[in-house]
C-alpha cells in the first residue's frame, strides 16, 4: 500500500502544481492586457464628462519628435487630449494604452472618396479606427476642416461623408464611444456681437440644418474654430485688446448684449454664445459647442504687431484657467465648452505670413516658446511648461562682475562646473558670459529653481529659451530630457517586465515537465526492481489479482 499511496499522492501533487500555475499565472497574463484596456476606457469616459483643454498637433515641423518621444512628451506635460489633422498610424500606435484621448481627422482631399462610397468609408474606419480602438482612445472623427468656407465646392459631400463614417461606426458598434462632426470657421456665423442677434450664413442653411439635426440625433458636438485674435485684428478700436485676452475688466469695459443685458468679459464667450443662438434659430438646442481650435500667435510681421509672446502667454494662460474654472458662458453658465489650443508646436514649415508658423506653445525641440502661467489650474501643462526655465547671465554686464559671480557659483555655490572646463562640451565659446550662464543654470537647477536662486547680485536672469547649443546641453535641459526619458523607459520597462514574467512562467512549466518525466522514469525503474526481487524470491500474486497490479499492491512481508 505504501508505494501505491506514494504514487497516487505524487500524481495528484503534480496535477495540483500544474493547474495552480496555469490558472493563477497563465490566465491572468492573458487577461491582463484586456483588463487594462477596459480600465483606461472607463476612466476616459468618466473624465470626458468634465470640460478639458487639449492641443492640436500640426506636423508641418522640420524636426518633429518621433512618435514614441512625442507621446512621452505629452505624458510629461500632462496633456490628455489631442487632435490630429489626419490619422497618422505611427502616432496612433504610440498612443496605445496611454489614456491620452485623440480626435482623428479626414483631410479635405479625402471627402470626395468617402462621401461618394459607403465601402470607402467603412474601409477608412476599419483602417484608422477599428485597428487601434480601444487600446488607443479615439474619441472623435473630425470630417474635413472648415470645409464650408475653404472648399465650398465640397459642401454637398460633407454630410454624406459624415453619415457614411457614422454608419461604419454603427456596424462596428463604436458609434456611442466615437463621435463624428466637422470643424467650422467662425465666419459661418454672422453678426457675432451682440450674440443674441447672431445667425448662420443663410447661404449655408441647406447644409447646416440637416447637419445640426444629425449632431442632435447622435449626441455629437458642433465643432468650431474660434479665434478672438482675428476678431480683435479685424475690429481694432471696437474690440478692446483686454477683452480678447481674458484680462480682468472693470464693469464699464465689459461688453453688454443690449437684448439680454448679459455682460461679456471676454470675446471667446461671446463667440460661443453666438453659436448657441445661431443653432437655436434653426430649432436646435441640445448640441454642445466644442472649440476645436483657439490660440494666439507669438510672433508676426509689421502688420501683426499684437502677435507677441506676452499676448500669446496671456491669452493661452487665461484660456486654460477659464475652461478649468468651469464657469460656462453668460448665456449658458451650466455648460463649459472644452477647448483645443492651436497648437502644440510652432510649424516652421508653414507658408508666410510669419504668424502662421508661430502659434505653438513649444518649439520643435520641445522647449517652450514662452512661460505659461497656469499654476493653480490643475496639472495640465503645469509640469514642465511653467517650470522649464533656465538661469543665464544678463547682457551688458562687465566681465569682472560676471567672473566674480562665476567664481562664487563654482565655489561656495557648489554648482557643477565640470562641463565648462577645457576640453569639455561647454567650454566653447571660451568667454566669461558663456561659462557664467552654464554655472548660473547649474546652481539654479540644483536649488530647485527657488526664489532668489537666479540673481547673483543682479547679473542673472530667468529665461524660457533653452540656452543649450551644439553638443553643450545646459543642466535645465538635461533635467527635462531625463524626465521624458523616464516616462519612455517606464513604458519600455513595463513591456520588458511582462516579457520576463512570461519567460519565467515558461521556465517553471518546463522544469515541472522535466521533474515529472524524471519522477516517472524513477518510478518505472523502481517497479522493475520490485518485480525482479519478487521473481527471484519465488513470489506469486494472490489468486484473482491481475499481474499489472504488482507494482501498486505488493504483499507486505
Amino acid at each position: 500500500m505504501a508505494n501505491s499511496e506514494f504514487t497516487t499522492y505524487f500524481i495528484i501533487t503534480i496535477l495540483f502544481f500544474f493547474f495552480f500555475f496555469f490558472f493563477f499565472f497563465t490566465v491572468p497574463s492573458t487577461a491582463k492586457s484586456s483588463n487594462l484596456v477596459q480600465e483606461i476606457k472607463q476612466q476616459s469616459q468618466e473624465q470626458d464628462k468634465e470640460p478639458f483643454v487639449g492641443v492640436n498637433l500640426g506636423t508641418d515641423v522640420s524636426d518633429l519628435l518621433s512618435p514614441t518621444d512625442l507621446v512621452s512628451f505629452l505624458q510629461v506635460q500632462k496633456i490628455s487630449h489631442i487632435r490630429l489633422y489626419d490619422a497618422n498610424p505611427d502616432i496612433l500606435k504610440a498612443l496605445a494604452k496611454t489614456k491620452i484621448r485623440v480626435i482623428i481627422s479626414v483631410p479635405n482631399n479625402q471627402l470626395l472618396a468617402i462621401g461618394s462610397s459607403n465601402t470607402t468609408a467603412a474601409s477608412w474606419v476599419g483602417r484608422n479606427v477599428v485597428a487601434y480602438y480601444p487600446e488607443t482612445l479615439i474619441t472623435g472623427i473630425a470630417v474635413g476642416d472648415e470645409v464650408l468656407t475653404t472648399v465650398p465646392s465640397s459642401a454637398p459631400l460633407l454630410l454624406p461623408a459624415i453619415q457614411s463614417l457614422y454608419s461604419a461606426l454603427v456596424a462596428s458598434n463604436l458609434h456611442t464611444q466615437i463621435k463624428v462632426s466637422t470643424p467650422h470657421a467662425a465666419s459661418i456665423i454672422l453678426d457675432t456681437f451682440p450674440p443674441s442677434q447672431s445667425y448662420f450664413n443663410q447661404s449655408l442653411t441647406s447644409v447646416m440644418v440637416p447637419l445640426l439635426q444629425f449632431l442632435s440625433r447622435t449626441g455629437s458636438p458642433l465643432m468650431m474654430n474660434l479665434y478672438p485674435y482675428y476678431v480683435f485684428m479685424e475690429n481694432k478700436g471696437v474690440v478692446p485688446l483686454d477683452n480678447s485676452l481674458f484680462k480682468p475688466l472693470t464693469p464699464s469695459k465689459e461688453m453688454v448684449d443690449p437684448n439680454t443685458l448679459l455682460h461679456y468679459t471676454n470675446v471667446l464667450d461671446a463667440m460661443i454664445d453666438a453659436a448657441y443662438v445661431s443653432m437655436k434659430n434653426l430649432n436646435v438646442t441640445d448640441v454642445v459647442v466644442l472649440v476645436t481650435e483657439s490660440g494666439w500667435p507669438s510672433k508676426g510681421d509689421s502688420k501683426e504687431p499684437y502677435a507677441t509672446k506676452d499676448n500669446a502667454d496671456t491669452y493661452n494662460s487665461n484660456l486654460i484657467k477659464h475652461v478649468l474654472d468651469r464657469s460656462g458662458t453668460p448665456l449658458h453658465p451650466e455648460i463649459t465648452s472644452s477647448v483645443y489650443i492651436y497648437e502644440l508646436f510652432n510649424e516652421d514649415l508653414r507658408s508666410p505670413p510669419i504668424s502662421e508658423a508661430s502659434w505653438g506653445l513649444f518649439y520643435s525641440n520641445s522647449t517652450p516658446v514662452y512661460l505659461l502661467h497656469v499654476s493653480g489650474s490643475g496639472t495640465f501643462l503645469a509640469n514642465d511648461t511653467t517650470n522649464q526655465t533656465f538661469c543665464i547671465a544678463m547682457d551688458g554686464v562687465d566681465s569682472k562682475t560676471l567672473q566674480t559671480a562665476l567664481d562664487w557659483a563654482c565655489g561656495p555655490g557648489r554648482a557643477n562646473c565640470s562641463e565648462i572646463q577645457p576640453g569639455e562640451t561647454c567650454y566653447q565659446p571660451n568667454n566669461v558670459k558663456n561659462h557664467a550662464s552654464y554655472a548660473f543654470d547649474s546652481y539654479y537647477q540644483k536649488e530647485g529653481k527657488t526664489f532668489g536662486s537666479c540673481d547673483f547680485k543682479g547679473v542673472a536672469m530667468i529665461t524660457t529659451t533653452d540656452p543649450s547649443h551644439g553638443s553643450c546641453v545646459f543642466p535645465g535641459s538635461k533635467m527635462v530630457s531625463n524626465k521624458t526619458r523616464t516616462v519612455s523607459n517606464s513604458t519600455e520597462s513595463s513591456a520588458a517586465a511582462e516579457r520576463l514574467y512570461l519567460q519565467c512562467l515558461h521556465n517553471i512549466i518546463t522544469r515541472l515537465d522535466l521533474f515529472y518525466k524524471s519522477a516517472y522514469d524513477q518510478l518505472t525503474e523502481a517497479k522493475i526492481q520490485i518485480r525482479n526481487r519478487q521473481t527471484s524470491s519465488g513470489y506469486k500474486p494472490t489468486t484473482g489479482l491481475k499481474s499489472e497490479h504488482l507494482n501498486m499492491n505488493p504483499r507486505e512481508d
